[in-house]
């Protein structure tokens, strides 16, 4: 029954976190919904505002190196043009120059509410009208020697490669950097009168498509990366809000923890006391101390009721100890024991209890063990849980074996096995869990509420031991316990007689 419950607590904690991450993905595609249909060039709005700062960004930065650039093409157009069309043309690439700089600058400075749908569009036509400024080269180069046309083309070639890089971020500032310069090399390819002419402006055609296509690609890379971002801070949320979730209901279970300390504190009082009075009253009319009873029967009740009253006690002594443990307030009196000595007064307790059982107690006990520094009361308790287990489910002509000697590490060891029907492998966590009984437990009907084995166990971990259960079905159980080799308590040398120094001429004398 322990084993079912336990599966099906873990098969609704796997259905619990499926459901979050189904929600998780739900939320995901309905957000980046509901931004592309609010959304004007079908990109979710937080994209939009991003590509733009990303196209800001990239022309801030460049805006020094396109105006220097502006300034040496200028000056080698001197060498052909006419003075006056070069500064025109100057002037008007610096001032869309300029005017792309500032929008940028705005847009750095822009708030969260921004339309940045519009300031796309705006960016897309001061794109396109500087483009179209260094397009205007090829008028200048109608006029010119098939040198001054070789270089216009070089300079279109050079300047629509680095324009379609920068406005990689923004799909429509692509587009409009591009198009006006391809339409120039068009022209300059149809009123060209030199083969070699048109077969430059063919490569130069076919370059400027292969960086339109780069700069395509890369708008697609900076699209995927500031998906996996905002997945990242999507996730990032969603844990934030877990670990809230978490923290507020780890601050429930403190609450109630404490809240079960105080009961429990409380009502050990409240029950002790009438259960005193029961046990006292039945120990008197079992033993009859005022008469015997005129009815047999009433004998057999004052021995169940006094049976179940002690039987109560020991449920409350167990769940306080394991509170106590479990909250750590367990305060252990600690003194040299001598381990043995009390693995065999636990013997001696239980073993009319075994004897009732037919069952065999033997022991096996090295000789000359040191004492080690443990609580006493809590060895005992350890002890008489782990032989009482070992009875209880041992059946009759059985036999539980305890021992007691030394660890490899140099430690002592407690050691009680019975030839009992065994615990299944996949038992073992749940008979260790709280309350936890197994299958062999259920089906004997056993008295018994799961705590011993937490009790021994918490016990230990308090002395810094080990614990250990070793079983297999139909070759009984063996439990060790250990305790580690910093409390054995070894034998010192005495210390000799203080003598002062005599120096070795007095001593010679």
């Amino acid at each position: 029954m322990t084993q079912l419950t336990a599966h099906i607590v873990e098969r609704r904690r796997a259905r619990d976190d499926r459901r979050a991450n189904e929600r998780l993905k739900t939320r995901s595609a309905i957000q980046s919904a509901r931004e592309k249909l609010t959304s004007t060039t079908g990109l979710d709005r937080g994209f939009e505002k991003d590509t733009v700062e990303l196209y800001a960004k990239a022309k801030t930065s460049a805006c020094l190196l396109l105006a220097i650039y502006t300034a040496i093409i200028a000056c080698a157009l001197l060498l052909w043009s006419n003075t006056i069309v070069i500064l025109m043309w100057t002037t008007s690439a610096i001032c869309a120059l300029s005017l792309i700089a500032l929008s940028a600058k705005r847009i750095a400075a822009s708030s969260e509410d921004a339309p940045f749908e519009r300031i796309q569009l705006n960016l897309m036509l001061l794109e396109a009208f500087q483009s179209f400024v260094w397009s205007s080269l090829a008028v200048v180069a109608f006029m010119s020697s098939e040198t001054q046309t070789i270089f216009v083309i070089v300079a279109l070639l050079v300047y629509a490669s680095a324009a379609g890089i920068i406005a990689s971020s923004v799909k429509r500032c692509i587009y409009a950097s591009m198009a006006p310069v391809i339409f120039a090399v068009l022209c300059l390819a149809a009123t060209a009168a030199s083969p070699s002419v048109v077969l430059l402006c063919a490569l130069a055609l076919g370059a400027i498509l292969f960086f339109m296509t780069l700069a395509l690609r890369t708008h697609e890379m900076s699209l995927l990366t500031l998906g996996y971002r905002a997945e990242k801070d999507l996730l990032i949320g969603a844990l934030e809000e877990a670990n809230a979730k978490h923290d507020e209901a780890r601050r429930r279970a403190e609450e109630a923890n404490l809240a079960k300390s105080r009961f429990l504190a409380t009502m050990s009082h409240e029950l002790r006391t009438p259960l005193n009075a029961i046990l006292g009253f039945s120990e008197v009319m079992k033993s009859e101390l005022f008469g015997p009873h005129s009815v047999d029967q009433y004998l057999d009740y004052s021995v169940d009721i006094h049976a179940s009253g002690q039987h109560l006690l020991n449920i409350i002594n167990e769940i306080l100890d394991l509170s106590r443990i479990e909250a750590g307030r367990y305060d252990l009196q600690e003194e040299a024991i001598d381990l043995a000595a009390i693995a065999d007064d636990c013997r001696h307790m239980l073993e009319m209890r075994a004897r009732g059982k037919q069952i065999t107690l033997t022991a096996q006990m090295e000789r000359d063990l040191p004492r080690i520094w443990a609580d006493e009361r809590a060895m005992r308790q350890i002890i008489i849980n782990l032989l009482a287990n070992g009875i209880k489910f041992t059946p009759q002509g059985g036999e539980v074996t305890i021992r007691v000697g030394w660890t490899a590490a140099g430690g002592q060891y407690v050691s009680i096995k019975d030839t009992g029907p065994g615990i299944p492998e996949e038992e073992i966590p749940i008979v260790l869990e709280t309350f936890g009984r197994g299958s062999t437990a259920i089906k004997t009907a056993e008295q018994g509420t799961g705590l011993g084995l937490p009790i021994v166990k918490g016990l230990v971990d308090l002395h810094g031991g080990q614990f250990h259960l070793r079983s297999r079905l139909r070759e009984g159980t063996e439990v060790i316990v250990m305790m580690p080799a910093a409390r054995v308590v070894q034998s010192m040398s005495p210390v000799g007689e203080y003598s002062p120094s005599v120096p070795a001429e007095a001593r010679a004398a």
